[in-house]
């Protein structure tokens, strides 16, 4: 049996697989809000209480993390991970920690065509690198690099890299930020659901437009970033419309950045819960406007495909799927 994992900022998902030849079928699945444990092993513990008297025979997990020599310090939650640790826990040799996008660039190369939407109508897609990039409770960014006829997959930091305005309203938006993180504004400050409120929290300091009182005490009762985006498609709500607009095309930009780093003839993928949750505000231009705005480079960018990938749990598929790697 493999015991897989997608450990995100906001919820962590454990599953164990059974493997049929090539097949993988899920036989038990659960999904836990990560916030309530206040380190991994409690909440593997409740899991493995589940399956009582399953054989583990190997474990991955995707971990919203650096993994360094096996080890992983997460990035949005207090949980140190430990592969010595895990391999007593789950009294199996065989486990591997993943960089979460890592986990991710695997499961999307074994997902159907109609778990993706094409945004780009000028794409021509081939063989060739691919870019992931996923805006959730962070934002992460991997490689599928395409050598000897298979794909390679690089985890990267690269949300972290240094934030980049491209006009007078964004550099408002990074003095604004500068204020909040004195020592670095990176993409994930801009690029997730806490950039989202740091948008629209900058476009109401500038007064932008009308706040509306609705919205402000909804936000304070809730997920903010969830109800931006809901009343973003609201004419009473100018603030809201503007921060997810600007959003999407500063996502796009930084898509673009990683794009002219690798050079994706096999198209870029937007995974991660914001793209696939606000799918129409992504296709209306904004976004491609953002990733096309690379001057002298336009050209080249026109040509590569750019998806929408709809599976919410293709990090936990390819968890899965790696642990296939395992020798018997």
């Amino acid at each position: 049996m493999i015991l897989a994992g997608d450990l995100g900022g906001t919820k962590t998902i454990l599953a164990i697989y059974e493997q049929d030849k090539n097949v993988l079928h899920c036989i038990k699945k659960e999904t836990y809000v990560s916030a309530d444990f206040n380190n991994f092993e409690k909440l593997l513990d409740r899991f493995l209480a589940v399956i009582d008297n399953v054989q583990i025979d190997s474990v991955c997990l995707g971990v919203a993390g650096p993994v360094v020599n096996g080890d992983c310090n997460t990035t949005n939650l207090p949980w140190v991970l430990k592969t010595k640790e895990l391999i007593t826990q789950t009294h199996t040799q065989k486990v591997a920690l993943l960089n979460d996008l890592e986990a991710t660039a695997w499961g999307i190369l074994y997902l159907p065509e109609s778990d993706f939407v094409e945004l780009n109508p000028n794409a021509k897609e081939s063989l060739g690198n691919k870019a992931v990039i996923a805006a959730g409770t962070g934002l992460g960014e991997a490689l599928l690099v395409w050598s000897n006829n298979k794909y390679h997959v690089v985890a990267t930091e690269g949300g972290h890299t240094d934030f980049a305005p491209r006009n007078a309203l964004e550099i408002g938006l990074l003095r604004y930020l500068m204020e909040l993180y004195p020592e670095h504004v990176s993409y994930q400050e801009v690029v997730c659901g806490k950039g989202l409120v740091n948008i629209y929290n900058y476009l109401k300091s500038i007064d932008y437009a009308l706040v509306n009182q609705s919205v402000e005490s909804q936000m304070q009762k809730g997920d903010s970033a969830a109800i931006i985006a809901q009343q973003a498609h609201s004419e009473n709500a100018p603030l809201c419309t503007k921060a997810l607009a600007l959003f999407c095309e500063i996502y796009g930009a930084e898509a673009g950045n990683l794009a002219l780093k690798c050079l994706p003839e096999g198209g870029v993928v937007l995974a991660g819960g914001i793209a696939a949750k606000n799918l129409s505000s992504i296709q209306q231009g904004g976004f491609l406007k953002g990733f096309l705005a690379k001057g002298v480079f336009q050209s080249l960018l026109q040509d590569f495909s750019v998806k929408v990938c709809l599976n919410q749990e293709v990090g936990l598929l390819g968890s899965a799927h790696f642990s296939k790697r395992f020798k018997p």
